[in-house]
């Protein structure tokens, strides 16, 4: 039998697209209105309903525009429904630049260090090929986030507002992973010189010195001190001088982020329940907290969330989000779209498959802040995203159970919630995964 594709092939193939006389109007309508528009699932649209019985007050959604910040919204999102709730406002929010300009700072260290401890393996080999193809990006996870709040505080919007390159950060991160490759050769070569350790940090320093005022100029500088000034809901006008980003944490949100875990669903036979996991060479502050996970059954990490919302304490999590979903209504549901009757082929394959054959991945990080009970069961969730008020319901998704057991990898709980039997997993020490592996996935989407 031939290899190659020959002429009589493609005739069969012509022969069934021309089979049935309905497969002229699917062809026609996916052609002018694309293959989502044209299968999507009306039934659908009716099920995700924007109500929810146990709902957290929220307000309105943030913006990340053409950036992959998602993270960084999503937790400082969380924190501000905090303030809100404690300081009587309404719509404050939190510097995303300023914690952005630190991430950009402390991954470069971070790639500048992978870079000297590779420095013996080889230039093709599979490690230091992966550390060079993205030495920095927008992208993040939640330990990464923790990391630089103990470190740099977090400061209001207004103190440290967006600026053209937070907003659209592709021309910037071009620039700064060129530079990245760039000290790469540097450091490498003169380490085959043998420079001793005291000089290669001195040579590092003064790069880091070159990308600080890169990000000074792109993003703007981070206070050291600054006045907090604003008004409440009640129109009381309020002042506090000379915070530091720290104490500005310490005070406004006060939340000791080492009581919260990260919890994940990977059901591949690679990564058993009651684990907990770390990858290899991810990280953005040196010497900051380990990324660290939980791996748990679908039923647990849904408990554990929901249980957080009817404390009335959203959820940070993270998914696939591209998969069966609507970006312009919101919906994110696993009936969406019927692929295969459409088709006339299935293209379903299990959450661990799609791990296992690079199908699936944490994509994108936002935020639950409700859930709707029927009969003690979810059927769907609130979500707050960071793509502006454009999208779904003002800026809010709805995301079915199903979806949720499909795409969600991950969520955020206070380590309160969980059962003594999880309490003594979390305290194992993490089994050590490949850079590569998709757990090792960042949260980016735009």
């Amino acid at each position: 039998m031939a290899k190659e594709i020959v002429g009589k092939m493609v005739d069969n193939f012509s022969e069934k697209v021309h089979e049935h006389p309905q497969n002229e109007v699917i062809k026609h309508a996916m052609m002018k209105n694309g293959i989502q528009g044209s299968i999507e699932n009306g039934v659908s649209q009716v099920a995700m309903n924007h109500v929810f019985s146990e709902e957290i007050a929220t307000g309105k959604v943030t913006n990340q525009e053409q950036s992959g910040r998602c993270w960084m919204f999503a937790a400082l999102n969380t924190f501000t429904h905090r303030l809100n709730d404690l300081f009587n406002l309404q719509d404050f929010e939190l510097s995303q630049n300023h914690i952005n300009f630190w991430d950009k700072l402390e991954k470069a260290n971070y790639f500048y260090e992978n870079i000297l401890e590779t420095a013996d393996e080889p230039l093709d080999g599979r490690l230091v090929s992966w550390i060079l193809s993205t030495p920095q990006q927008d992208g993040g996870q939640w330990d990464m986030l923790v990391s630089l709040i103990e470190k740099y505080g977090i400061v209001p919007k207004q103190v440290m507002p967006e600026t053209f390159h937070s907003r659209k950060s592709g021309e910037l991160n071009g620039l700064l992973n060129a530079k990245l490759r760039a000290d790469a050769i540097k450091l490498r070569k003169l380490h085959q010189e043998d420079e001793s350790d005291e000089d290669l940090q001195e040579v590092k320093g003064e790069m880091l010195s070159e990308i600080y005022t890169l990000l000074a100029y792109s993003l703007g500088e981070p206070p050291k001190t600054f006045d907090f000034e604003y008004r409440d809901k009640d129109k009381i006008f309020h002042r506090e001088t000379g915070l530091t980003p720290q104490a500005f944490y310490e005070k406004y949100v006060g939340i000791d982020l080492h009581d919260y875990v990260s919890i994940i669903n990977a059901p591949t036979t690679d990564k058993p329940y009651g684990k907990t996991y770390t990858v290899q060479h991810l990280g953005n502050v040196i010497g900051g907290t380990p990324i660290k996970y939980l791996n748990v059954d679908m039923e647990t990490l849904k408990g554990l969330a929901a249980k957080q919302i009817k404390d009335n304490e959203s959820v940070w999590f993270g998914c696939d989000v591209g998969q069966d979903s609507n970006r312009k209504e919101g919906i994110m549901d696993s009936a969406l779209y019927d692929f295969e009757k459409a088709f006339g082929f299935p293209i379903h394959m299990s959450k661990a498959e799609r791990l296992d054959y690079n199908d699936g991945m944490l994509t994108h990080a936002m935020v639950l802040t409700g859930v709707n009970i029927v009969n003690d069961k979810p059927n769907r969730w609130k979500v707050e995203n960071s793509w502006g008020e454009k999208v779904g319901n003002k800026g809010y998704f709805v995301m079915s159970d199903e979806w949720m057991n499909d795409y969600t990898y991950q969520v955020v709980v206070h380590k309160k919630y969980l059962s003594d039997e999880l309490k003594k997993a979390w305290g194992q020490e993490p089994i050590v995964l490949k850079p590569w592996d998709p757990m090792g996935s960042l949260a980016m989407m735009k």
